[in-house]
């Protein structure tokens, strides 16, 4: 375990970097009704003003330029509901950043608005898009219109617009109980639509998705063991994202390079709601009402920098807590050398406390994959 610095700032610094990543909610409502989402104000229309948006985009010009652009990620809500006059005009501000390769436009979307003009726009500013879809009909029952009805067509005729408009975009999952023991089935469909890569969210207890049963560790350890073998027997497939982080990390070990694994530190995330205020560590732990954290308000930009947001980050009780789950995990975890802490609203939802340590989250996103894949190695080795 590394030595713990004495002051609050610099035990933050020990563990963040300056955010690479900056998630905005250009919209709280969402014209679907997922049965697990865990967004509590999706039925509201409230929408970013284009002034919030340009006082956004003055206060990332003002963060320290590190060589590479930050990640401008529209996460919603539904971000394309806005309607594509008002999404270009909170793009707009971003303009001279982007085009000085200062930032990057991500968006995700449930892909059921996507139009060609909408494909011309995301085109236009360079958007990389990212597409929610849990598998094929069946996997995808749990994303439903507002009348509860699936909306699995509308996705499936919104990816087919992105392919045949020529806009790459890469694919985040949803894992539940039924696609949990379906990996191989999942990978093939996830195949099929042409994604560059594809991200799996093991569904997870956060927000207002609190009574419902997450799959867990067994499992999990199952389902990766299927994705892993299935990934190895398709070299061609899309990459899949923490199969990725979990190969360069070994690669580093393997070849001596542990230490530049070690050194990449955690990215603060600050996220940005339609009006401005600002939560840090989860984009998860937006609108969430927690009076013993504040409501993890750590500022809002229209009245005060990002820049001096960030510098105070150390003075917040729910970042300090934090940092001592994180302490705590690094002491006592094994695999903490490759999760490095897991995920801070995790931690809050899951066990009431930023200061806890493991969750479900970790079991089953986390060490279920190392062990899935020591199971594969131990297979491969005895053949």
């Amino acid at each position: 375990m590394r030595s713990r610095p004495s002051s609050w700032r610099a035990r933050y610094h020990q563990r963040f970097a300056a955010p690479q990543t900056v998630v905005v909610q250009p919209t709280t409502w969402c014209n679907l009704d997922c049965r697990y989402c865990y967004l509590p104000f999706r039925r509201l229309r409230h929408q970013m003003s284009p002034e919030v948006a340009e006082a956004l985009a003055q206060a990332v010009g003002r963060l320290d330029d590190s060589g590479h652009p930050i990640g401008i990620v529209w996460h919603g809500g539904e971000p394309l509901a806005v309607g594509r006059q008002h999404f270009r005009s909170l793009l707009a501000p971003f303009e001279t950043l982007r085009r000085a390769g200062r930032v990057h436009h991500y968006v995700q979307t449930n892909a059921t608005l996507i139009t060609e003009t909408w494909c011309e726009l995301l085109a236009s500013y360079d958007v990389r898009v990212g597409v929610s879809i849990d598998g094929p009909a069946a996997l995808n029952a749990e994303r439903v219109g507002l009348r509860g009805k699936p909306a699995f067509d509308r996705i499936l005729r919104g990816i087919t617009t992105l392919r045949e408009c020529g806009v790459p975009f890469s694919v985040i999952s949803v894992v539940g109980t039924l696609g949990i023991s379906m990996p191989e089935e999942l990978m093939e469909f996830l195949d099929s639509l042409g994604a560059r890569s594809v991200g799996f969210n093991i569904e997870e207890i956060e927000g207002v998705n609190t009574d419902r049963e997450p799959p867990n560790a067994l499992q999990a350890q199952d389902f990766w063991l299927g994705v892993l073998t299935w990934s190895g027997q398709h070299p061609d497939a899309p990459e899949v994202g923490a199969v990725a982080r979990l190969a360069e990390y070994l690669r580093l070990i393997r070849s001596g390079q542990g230490a530049e694994w070690s050194r990449r530190l955690l990215d603060p995330i600050p996220t940005v709601s339609w009006k401005g205020d600002v939560v840090l560590l989860s984009p998860e732990l937006a609108d969430t009402a927690a009076p013993e954290y504040g409501d993890f308000a750590a500022g809002n930009i229209l009245e005060q920098p990002l820049v001096e947001i960030l510098r105070d980050a150390h003075r917040l009780r729910y970042v300090r807590d934090f940092l001592t789950g994180l302490d705590r995990c690094e002491a006592a975890c094994e695999f903490f050398g490759f999760c490095r802490g897991a995920q801070a609203a995790n931690r809050y939802f899951e066990n009431g406390s930023l200061k806890s340590t493991e969750t479900n989250y970790c079991r089953v996103s986390r060490q279920a994959l190392v062990k899935a894949l020591s199971t594969l190695a131990e297979k491969e080795s005895a053949v």
